[in-house]
């Protein structure tokens, strides 16, 4: 009974997180949603067929109860303790864990990839602040042969995240190959605002500080952007790029 109530649990959630909300988002791409639907459809489908076995199950009283005392006791004790493997399973519906924030990306020391010089970003506005993801804004200051920042205002969105020089701070988002298991940070050097508290989610509107890679300090891959405004903003359904 308690394994079958647990696959039910189980199964209720995953369909919870997946077909009714956007939380999966803060675990997996958008592309494994499908998958995690049929996933919890089958588990959830097994763990009410086998709560419909146990409950068509004849009940069968013990000949000798003074015989079978002993093992009527173990076998009333196994289910009592099974009933805890339903915990895990129920905060899941009460206390959905948060995406990676400031923590994570603190403390992860893989590097960003330098991106390789291309000239297929299209041209930015003049007029106005352009909206760009921080992998893009990332890509074209040190990879854009072009220069295609400079001079040219745009806007950020991502969550603020400390750093040990005074005067500066960085806007970060989290990357996936797959999921949260294998997330890194993108960040972006924020100069010229007092820093929001660490994972506050923000948008920043600024202007690239060109800087030739090749001269940034060792370990330094966090290209630097002027800020001109900062404004709060909710995080977004997809936490992650």
């Amino acid at each position: 009974m308690a394994q079958s109530l647990v696959m039910t649990l189980l199964g209720g959630a995953i369909l919870r997180v997946s077909a009714l909300s956007t939380v999966y988002l803060n675990y997996v791409k958008p592309g494994f949603r499908p998958l995690l639907i049929a996933a919890g459809l089958v588990i959830f489908a097994l763990g009410v067929l086998g709560l419909v076995q146990e409950w068509r199950k004849p009940y069968t009283p013990k000949a000798d109860a003074g015989t079978e005392q002993g093992s009527v006791g173990e076998h009333r004790h196994g289910p009592r303790v099974a009933w805890l493997l339903c915990l895990p399973v129920i905060a899941i519906f009460l206390i959905a864990p948060p995406p990676l924030g400031s923590f994570a990306a603190e403390r992860d020391e893989t590097p960003q990839p330098r991106p390789s010089a291309l000239d297929a970003y299209d041209v930015l506005a003049r007029d106005k602040p352009t909206a760009m993801p921080l992998g893009e804004f990332i890509g074209r200051a040190w990879g854009d042969a072009n220069r295609s920042l400079v001079d040219r205002q745009v806007r950020l969105t991502g969550f603020a995240t400390h750093s040990k020089k005074k005067g500066q701070w960085y806007l970060t988002r989290m990357q996936l190959r797959c999921c949260a298991a294998d997330a890194f940070p993108l960040k972006v050097t924020v100069l010229g605002v007092p820093a929001p508290r660490d994972d506050t989610w923000v948008e920043v509107t600024g202007a690239w500080v060109p800087t030739p890679y090749d001269r940034l300090p060792k370990g330094t891959v966090a290209p630097e952007m002027r800020a001109t405004a900062v404004a709060k903003v909710r995080q977004p359904d997809e936490p992650y790029e």
